[in-house]
């Protein structure tokens, strides 16, 4: 080390240990590491050297950040996490239904013990820092914010090509959702997109839209394909999630979505829907099912789309492969589609503004979650939103995920879903949260690994910028995602917090 270096190790690491804020072992190696070796690169003024310009609260987030971009974690196989207001556990058998939905498992300062990715621990500051280890562990204080499971989104269409912005100009207009389509709009005008799209062009999208999930506090979703239609363009979709899983930090639960509408060169033909269902069944789903490119088959059931019987012949032909079921159901009309998906005991069936008493009845007492969309009724003007209280007063599984899709749901903040749960379908903040996490979990059959913050499960965990969870859905439309841990790894940390 030549002496303009060593200086400014000595300045750097006295620095560090004069800031009041617990910075553990690795942040400071990993301080000295990018400053002491940015001689390499620029002798300009580093952004340790204006270190003390920033809020106490802001320093750690600054160290994070830089580790993330280096990749480089900035936590340790221990870490134990400190200093949440609120710590919303949402643990316990089964997933919460009723009245359970309303309880968060809620601990004032909180604090969870992390070992290798899951969670050891989680108390009281008090009993978690008793636990054997928490000494030799990490630091992580969260200073006073709200900790809660990362959000499980289990209904997106994440591999698309490129908006629809056009459509939505005239849905303003007036123009209906099936007069949009039946003018080759909607769903048939994704799919000409992504025919057209290079695999490139579709990870480079759905990377950078993982990078905005993950931003917004989720920390698992569900990926439909849907969108290509045909033998070639679905394949790459569903090899787009497998290899996204790859290489990213997100879990990423694959569904093969086929079975969205008839595409168009089948729709000329008498028997054109026969004709479709018999491609997936003989050339899809046995490929699927061989290169293990999903885990789930889904149907459009609906008008419009596939009917019923339809529906039902293609989600058994997908289970013969091993493929569970889950099905859009009731959305434009009431099809019978949540019937059939109790029949087959669906995973989930998703959707929901047409069902009826009878449905409800039958779902409530159904091991089928019910996975309410509000972003999608939001996003198209619509009055019409699930009956969430009924199902949920029915006693039924009730789940909340974004539909985050170019053409009826373009967001993927389940913030926003949840502040639409509690305005429009009457859901308290508490409801909304368990069922954007640990239910969304049951929804894709993942209820033992996230969804809740419980020994032995993953170490995913969404911190807020507030001071109580209520603040969450209350701010509509603004991020307060202050960091985002999978696997007890920082993936997300936000520019700024508060003093």
């Amino acid at each position: 080390m030549d002496d303009s270096i060593h200086i400014r190790f000595l300045f750097v690491n006295s620095f560090i240990g004069s800031l009041s804020i617990p910075i553990s072992p690795c942040l400071k190696a990993e301080a000295l590491r990018l400053q002491c070796g940015s001689h390499l690169r620029s002798r300009r003024p580093h952004w340790l050297l204006r270190f003390a310009y920033l809020s106490k609260s802001t320093r750690l987030r600054l160290c994070s950040q830089r580790a993330i971009r280096h990749n480089t974690s900035a936590l340790g196989d221990s870490l134990l996490i400190t200093g949440a207001s609120q710590l919303l556990t949402l643990g316990g058998r089964g997933p919460r239904r009723g009245s359970s939905l309303s309880n968060s498992d809620l601990i004032e300062d909180g604090a969870l013990l992390v070992r290798d990715g899951r969670i050891a621990a989680a108390g009281t500051r008090g009993q978690v820092e008793a636990l054997p280890g928490a000494r030799a562990a990490e630091k992580l204080d969260l200073g006073g914010r709200v900790a809660l499971p990362g959000f499980v989104d289990s209904h997106t269409h994440l591999v698309h090509a490129a908006s629809r912005a056009e459509e939505y100009e005239l849905k303003i207009q007036g123009a209906s959702y099936e007069e949009i389509a039946r003018k080759g709009g909607g769903i048939l005008n994704s799919v000409k997109k992504l025919r057209a799209a290079t695999a490139d062009e579709l990870k480079k999208r759905a990377l950078a839209a993982l990078k905005q999930f993950a931003a917004h506090g989720t920390t698992t979703i569900e990926a439909k394909s849907g969108y290509g239609l045909d033998v070639a363009s679905e394949l790459k979709i569903l090899k787009q999630h497998k290899e996204l899983a790859a290489e990213q930090s997100l879990d990423i639960v694959s569904t093969f979505l086929g079975a969205h509408v008839v595409p168009e060169e089948f729709r000329k033909k008498a028997d054109g829907a026969k004709r479709y269902i018999q491609l997936l069944e003989e050339n899809l789903l046995p490929t699927i099912a061989e290169h293990r490119l999903a885990e789930f088959c889904d149907v459009f059931c609906d008008r419009g789309a596939f009917s019923a019987a339809e529906s039902k012949r293609v989600l058994q032909a997908g289970r013969q492969w091993g493929l569970a079921p889950r099905i859009h159901a009731e959305q434009l009309s009431r099809s019978g589609a949540t019937r059939l998906a109790i029949l087959l005991r669906a995973a989930s069936c998703d959707h929901l503004e047409h069902v009826n008493k009878s449905d409800i009845r039958a779902l409530g007492k159904s091991e089928t979650v019910a996975t309410l969309l509000p972003g999608c009724d939001f996003h198209l003007g619509w009055k019409k939103y699930a009956p969430a209280r009924a199902l949920i007063d029915a006693g039924a599984i009730v789940a909340l995920a974004t539909d985050y899709n170019p053409g009826t749901s373009p967001t993927l903040s389940m913030a926003m879903i949840l502040s639409l749960a509690c305005t429009q379908l009457r859901m308290t903040p508490a409801e909304a949260i368990a069922a954007a996490t640990i239910n969304g979990a049951y929804a894709l059959r993942r209820e033992g690994q996230v969804g809740s913050l419980e020994v032995g499960k993953q170490a995913d965990i969404a911190v807020f910028e507030v001071a109580d969870y209520r603040e969450i859905p209350y701010y509509f439309g603004v991020n307060h995602c202050w960091m985002t841990i999978k696997r007890g790894r920082v993936i997300h940390a936000a520019k700024e917090s508060r003093n």
